[in-house]
């Protein structure tokens, strides 16, 4: 049995995908014997808790506060989670979030070393008494996960195989996928279509989406995720193919079926990270504005690919395009034909099958 190290708080708030890529940092925490405490927000909550890696977790809802403004009952509740944080006294506090959201945390959470980045964003150095070199590089070749990964490797452990963990499935979770997904054909794979994220500039051309289905519709057991915002676009990729879970699952429930899948296709989003983080489907990961070499799946290249157009002006990683003209260029690239050209290579499909 690993003898406990001591106490170490990892802020890490948000989003979803960012909160997948710092899993490989608890990771390594919990086999060198840390007791490890995660301070999330509510888009990540349902990746930290009850996760085998993380000890204890507390809840920063900054969406309910955004909601509501500035106010004396959202500063309560704050200083309330930050005396639950104090009380625990933890030896370290790590900044994976490096940014004004975690500054405040950082700053007062009681923690004796409060590690962060020396060029962390908005200010966020400040709530640090210790600074590490900033990975972060301007060609984008470093990462996410190696990034978080500089904080285990300032602290002497060792990083050479990261791991993914993920909450194990209850049996109401179990028992709603299997009701969602009673009716597809077991004789064939599955390849789940999550098309849609949050920013408009990371989503691919409805066309090429349109031209990969009517590849995939014949070969594959088709399941399309997302919210009710996203049904007009699976309505007319889709062109009536496959199933329509838009809106009918949580992240508790992708997990699930990302991990029933052979196949998940979708854009830099937070469903192609829980799909790549539950380490069991195919992921291709899709990228317009933002750069693959930081945010696409990680490992195995014969499993995990994350493709854009190559063009010259990718990545831009802005949320409005940046060229004179206007034109999104990158939305219609990489094209369906590269995509499907990846689908064929893996599943070993014959030219004749296009």
């Amino acid at each position: 049995m690993t003898k406990k190290k001591g106490k170490i708080l990892i802020v890490r708030l948000s989003s979803l995908g960012d909160v997948i890529f710092s899993l490989p940092l608890a990771a390594v925490l919990k086999k060198n014997g840390f007791q490890t405490g995660w301070l999330v927000s509510e888009k990540g909550i349902d990746i930290v808790k009850n996760n085998p890696c993380v000890d204890k977790v507390y809840l920063a809802p900054l969406g309910k506060w955004k909601k509501k403004g500035f106010c004396l009952e959202n500063f309560k509740e704050f200083l309330s989670i930050l005396k639950e944080i104090r009380n625990e006294k933890y030896d370290i506090a790590l900044d994976c979030q490096q940014a004004f959201k975690s500054l405040y945390w950082m700053l007062f959470c009681g923690a004796k070393r409060r590690i962060t980045h020396k060029y962390s964003r908005e200010l966020a150095f400040l709530g640090g008494n210790e600074h590490i070199p900033n990975p972060y590089k301007s060609d984008f070749s470093c990462h996410a996960v190696e990034m978080h990964l500089e904080y285990a490797r300032y602290l002497g452990l060792e990083t050479h195989k990261p791991e993914f963990t993920l909450p194990p499935c209850d049996t109401e979770t179990r028992e709603k996928v299997d009701n969602l997904l009673k009716n597809i054909d077991k004789s064939k794979p599955v390849a789940v279509i999550s098309p849609a994220t949050t920013w408009r500039l990371k989503h691919w051309d409805k066309d090429n989406w349109r031209e990969l289905i009517s590849f995939l519709k014949d070969k594959f057991n088709l399941i399309f995720t997302g919210t009710t915002d996203n049904n007009e676009l699976i309505t007319y990729i889709s062109e009536g193919n496959g199933i329509n879970l838009a809106g009918k699952t949580t992240i508790k429930d992708l997990a699930e079926i990302f991990s029933r899948s052979d196949l998940v296709i979708s854009p830099d989003s937070g469903s192609a990270h829980v799909a790549w983080a539950v380490q069991k489907p195919v992921v291709i990961g899709i990228f317009t504005c933002t750069p693959p070499s930081l945010f696409g799946a990680y490992g195995d290249p014969n499993k995990y690919f994350a493709i854009n157009g190559k063009l010259d002006c990718q990545p831009c990683f802005t949320r409005t395009c940046p060229l004179s003209d206007g034109k999104e260029k990158c939305l219609k690239h990489p094209t369906a034909k590269e995509i499907i050209n990846i689908v064929k290579k893996v599943f070993e499909f014959k030219e004749n099958c296009v």
